[in-house]
């Protein structure tokens, strides 16, 4: 049980350690933001009284140049002793980079996304342009919305997709408009380059120019890639805390990419060889989090 959080205390501890230098992923360092941990602390599902109570501790245990990956293990696992589908949710950012290698699987999660928000949706499309063939990785399509999207994979954070990953996709995109007498389902009314991490300032400058649209976990301000987990409710299998890592990937290999997809497929689980009891922890942490 959180203990109870004196309010003065924590007023304090939130200043002090605005002043720490806390290093990134990339190895850049930025100053410790309290309130950008409390507030992902209370989307992932915990009262404000124990978000406070979990900022409160590791801002008071927190030490100049501290990583920003240890920093989101410590309060990680503070939830995970309270609940775990708050755990669950808290590491959404971090369960994406584990939808690899091939980034297939976060292809596909894009596209029961995509689906969510009544699309009907595919991966790995063959589109033919002016010049060759192109493969997509989602076409998705709502009335007379035809949404073409390349997606670029990461398994680290420090990774951004930069300038180069953008002129690529966009010369496909060219191609396959300047298809002579392209028919409709080559025609696409919306052009989008989704990452799992980040964009390059230059990748947001150049996009904006050309009318390529990005999606990465916070860009857009408005319809990111966190926005719309939150809207559809759709979670990465790899969020799970009540099984390992293994099970994870022997689930990915099957086709199963998000939690509320494990139901629907019994017979993979039977596979597992999971015990009745690792099942029902299983069912229980799915059910809160979906």
């Amino acid at each position: 049980m959180m203990r109870k959080t004196n309010k003065r205390l924590f007023c304090v501890c939130m200043q002090t350690s605005q002043n720490i230098l806390i290093t990134k992923a990339n190895g850049e360092q930025e100053l410790f933001n309290s309130e950008k941990l409390f507030r992902s602390l209370v989307r992932s599902g915990a009262e404000k009284e124990t978000a406070e109570g979990i900022v409160e501790e590791i801002a008071s245990n927190l030490a100049e140049g501290d990583q920003t990956r240890d920093i989101y293990h410590r309060a990680f696992a503070r939830l995970k002793n309270i609940k775990n589908h708050m755990a669950a949710r808290y590491s959404v950012k971090h369960a994406l980079l584990e939808l690899g290698p091939s980034g297939y699987p976060f292809e596909d999660f894009l596209k029961e996304i995509y689906i969510a928000l009544g699309y009907t949706a595919k991966t790995r499309v063959i589109a033919q342009g002016r010049c060759v063939e192109h493969e997509l990785d989602v076409v998705a399509m709502r009335g007379n919305e035809r949404i073409g999207a390349e997606v670029k994979f990461h398994n680290s954070s420090a990774v951004k997709s930069d300038l180069k990953v953008a002129l690529y996709v966009q010369a496909r995109f060219e191609d396959i408009a300047a298809q002579s007498g392209a028919q409709t389902e080559n025609d696409f009314t919306n052009k989008f380059l989704i990452t799992n991490t980040k964009f390059t300032k230059q990748v947001e400058a150049y996009a904006a120019c050309v009318g390529l649209q990005l999606i990465s976990w916070d860009y857009p301000a408005q319809g990111n890639l966190r926005e719309l987990i939150e809207q559809t409710g759709v979670h990465p299998i790899s969020c799970l805390t009540t099984i390992s890592k293994l099970t994870k990937r022997r689930l990915m290999d099957q086709g199963v990419v998000l939690c509320r997809q494990v139901r629907e497929h019994m017979d993979v689980i039977d596979s597992l060889g999971l015990s009745p009891q690792s099942v029902a922890r299983l069912f229980q942490e799915i059910d809160a989090l979906c």
